[in-house]
């Protein structure tokens, strides 16, 4: 593995929101007091008036880029165009963190609007282990990776998903954004206890939470949880984010809202009671 520069801008251990085009204007007007803000990379691969946003917003916040299209767990080749795409906004934004998904959402060349899930064997951990290293060596930096909502889980899978994304992170180097909301969806719909799965990741190697709001939805086979990012944090959700604290320590929280938008005011005050909550857990632990 090549030797990687270190993050451009440090993002400080406090809450941010993910920026979303219904709020440009105002957070451009406004400048409200947010730690940072996170950006979905793909919508400012084709440049133009959006990419000119995004650089008035990187000269008054943080930013990291976070991308849904890499597609890192697919037997496709690794997209180059889409590399090459990533690594001129990287260079041009300078963001704090990079991130993408423990995931795949391609197959011969046709893509899904989905990030599906792995199957968690030894040749799907070697396979994904060896395109994140790919992706860090072209960049030049290391990435972060994020555990996924999940709605099936595979006969196949020998490794339960937290030990595969901690091995994951100490084979490549990379980190662990730790999506708190994500593991509380999984563990309702797959039956698992959320508290262990948080307690079998690597505490080294969180370095970013999500949190987000999910939606219930009646099934033939009974409820279930879907990760539409589309309402407040739940208490459940909240509950947990506490508990990752309590392991992890302080590291940078992200808000995501992307469907049925708030205010901004809305998604500014769930961003500061994550940080209320994260400033009382370093309180009690120190």
């Amino acid at each position: 593995m090549t030797t990687r520069s270190p993050d451009a801008v440090e993002i400080p251990a406090g809450a941010g929101i993910g920026l979303r085009a219904a709020h440009y204007a105002e957070l451009l007007r406004q400048r409200p007091r947010i730690g940072w803000l996170e950006v979905h990379s793909e919508n400012y691969f084709g440049g133009g008036p959006l990419l000119d946003l995004l650089e008035q917003i990187r000269a008054q916040y943080p930013v990291s880029l976070h991308g849904v299209g890499l597609s890192l767990g697919s037997t496709d080749p690794l997209d180059c165009d889409h590399l090459g795409k990533l690594k001129a906004l990287v260079e041009h934004i300078e963001p704090a963190l990079v991130s993408e998904h423990l995931s795949w959402g391609s197959v011969g060349g046709r893509y899904f609007n989905d990030l599906l899930p792995l199957p968690y064997t030894e040749e799907a951990l070697r396979h994904f282990c060896s395109r994140v290293i790919d992706v860090q060596d072209f960049l030049g930096r290391s990435i972060l990776i994020e555990n996924p909502s999940t709605y099936l889980q595979f006969v196949e899978s020998s490794i339960p998903e937290p030990e595969f994304l901690s091995e994951v992170a100490r084979v490549t180097d990379c980190g662990v954004l730790l999506d708190v909301n994500n593991v509380y969806v999984s563990a309702v719909n797959h039956g698992f206890d959320p508290v262990r799965y948080i307690e079998a990741i690597t505490p080294g190697a969180v370095r970013e939470f999500h949190l987000a709001g999910h939606s219930r939805k009646e099934t033939s086979s009974g409820m279930i949880l879907i990760d539409t990012h589309s309402a407040p944090v739940s208490d459940s959700v909240w509950d947990l984010y506490e508990r990752a604290l309590e392991r992890f320590g302080p590291a940078p929280t992200l808000v995501e809202w992307d469907a049925d938008l708030p205010p901004l005011a809305a998604l500014m005050a769930e961003a500061h009671r994550a940080q209320a909550v994260m400033e009382m857990a370093h309180a009690r632990a120190s």
